[in-house]
């Protein structure tokens, strides 16, 4: 087994017995994983279905059902962009526009530094702040076009 295999393997094993290799807990399980790697390694799934005895087929069933988890690598910071209607209608394509300018991605990516990974939503719930740019779970409300690097720039 190779060394990063081997620690691979070894931070897997560290999150199943946290739930006690408990197959009821396999959202969660994915959850801690895509925490640790930003992603789900193919070689993790492949784990995750041997070592909680789940058929693989199961464990990318619910690997490709929820949003928050991916099957690519992410980048370290997650950008929404709220495309809901009082966003919308304030800018908020302008602003995705930007973003996608300035970061050279599309919705749906992720920067080949693995820094950014930009995607969309439907509403985020804060239409009085419209348009609304989240990073890493803060929110940015009123954002304009020539305020975005400002944001990113807080990223490193």
């Amino acid at each position: 087994m190779l060394p990063e295999a081997k620690q691979l393997a070894e931070k897997v094993q560290s999150i199943f017995d946290n739930y006690d290799n408990d197959k009821s807990m396999l959202v969660s399980i994915l959850q801690d994983i895509q925490a640790e790697y930003n992603y789900l390694p193919r070689e993790v799934i492949e784990q995750v279905s041997k070592s909680l005895d789940v058929p693989l087929s199961q464990v990318y069933s619910v690997a490709t059902f929820f949003k928050a988890l991916s099957l690519i690598p992410r980048g370290r910071h997650l950008i929404n962009v709220c495309l809901g209607t009082a966003c919308h209608v304030r800018g908020a394509v302008r602003v995705l526009e930007a973003i996608e300018r300035d970061l050279d991605i599309k919705p749906g990516e992720t920067t080949p530094d693995l820094k950014f990974t930009l995607e969309t939503v439907n509403c985020v719930g804060a239409c009085a702040l419209g348009p609304v740019v989240i990073v890493d779970g803060e929110y940015y409300g009123q954002m304009k076009t020539g305020k975005i690097k400002d944001v990113l720039r807080n990223y490193t």
